[in-house]
């Protein structure tokens, strides 16, 4: 919830052509116990300052030579110098046929001149206190949607950001008749670690593992936790056979290097699977199942290794 220390500290621009107008709003800001305030007097560098620092309410006079409040509206709308496409705009004027004018144009509330305090005062509180309601919602709803794709143990892709990464991996290697792979992972003998060093610090292991995952493989290429101690990783545009074998050699070794965990050095190993696109399939599903059972045949093998699935020639 907002309280009057949020709205106080929101950043306010104030744009009117008239030095004493500005100056006139800047004391009753500033009476008012507004801090981030910031003023000019120049309309065409609106669309520049707002771009830079996103405020939270702009105070625009409608009469100014060269560009007007109108114009500079526009202007705004075209540049899309607001991300989220709300724009913020308290529109000043002496003259009550501009108002729905404006109000039209895209500005959420308006002050007349000459100004009255109180309406000044009102005006600005209210039309913040809807602004930063607004972001604070558009902030719970983008962690929202993070946590919904999201591992909230490793911070990894989840099950279903993986998916949607695969269907786009396939699609690329479909149209420039590439190859993509699907590298299933499972960590040797988690359940024996856990079990000695508790839950926090099997916790601990699984992050540190998500860690080395990330940084032993390309940029382009998706590390996603499937559920506890099992990752897959979606390795994109492989020009040929060894760039997976040698990726997947160095997920392999970057996962057997001794970890500190509570005080205590552990070493922990994974077995693999591998898929191919197309040789293994030609969906996320059917590579998926491909990895899988890749993964059992290594595990079956013994530890830290790896299987490509059917052992089909890449």
């Amino acid at each position: 919830m907002l309280d009057a220390a949020d709205i106080l500290a929101a950043s306010i621009l104030i744009v009117d052509d008239q030095e004493v107008n500005v100056r006139l709003l800047e004391q009753i800001l500033r009476e008012a116990g507004y801090r981030r305030l910031t003023s000019t007097m120049d309309p065409y560098a609106v669309c520049d300052l707002h771009r830079t620092n996103r405020y939270d309410l702009i105070l625009l006079d409608l009469e100014m030579p060269g560009r007007d409040g109108f114009q500079v509206m526009e202007a705004l709308k075209e540049d899309e110098a607001d991300a989220d496409g709300y724009f913020p705009i308290l529109v000043i004027t002496a003259h009550p046929d501009h108002k729905l004018r404006a109000l039209a144009s895209g500005a959420k509330d308006f002050i007349s001149k000459p100004f009255d305090l109180m309406e000044v005062r009102t005006r600005i509180h209210n039309m913040l206190e809807v602004r930063l309601l607004y972001k604070q919602l558009e902030h719970q709803n983008r962690a929202l949607e993070s946590l919904a794709l999201h591992d909230p143990l490793t911070g990894l892709p989840n099950r279903r950001l993986l998916m949607d990464r695969m269907a786009l991996g396939i699609a690329h290697a479909r149209r420039n008749r590439g190859n993509m792979a699907v590298v299933y992972l499972d960590l040797d003998g988690f359940k024996e670690i856990n079990d000695t060093l508790g839950h926090d610090g099997g916790d601990a292991l699984l992050k540190m593992v998500a860690t080395r995952l990330v940084g032993a493989v390309r940029q382009e290429d998706t590390v996603a936790r499937v559920g506890g101690d099992e990752f897959v990783i979606a390795l994109a545009e492989l020009s040929h056979g060894d760039d997976m074998e040698k990726l997947v050699s160095k997920v392999l070794q970057a996962v057997s290097k001794p970890c500190s965990i509570q005080g205590s050095s552990v070493n922990v190993t994974a077995s693999v699977g591998v898929s191919v696109y197309p040789v293994h399939g030609d969906n996320v599903e059917t590579l998926m199942k491909s990895a899988d059972l890749a993964l059992y045949e290594a595990k079956g093998a013994g530890k830290n290794d790896y299987r490509i699935s059917g052992l089909a020639e890449l």
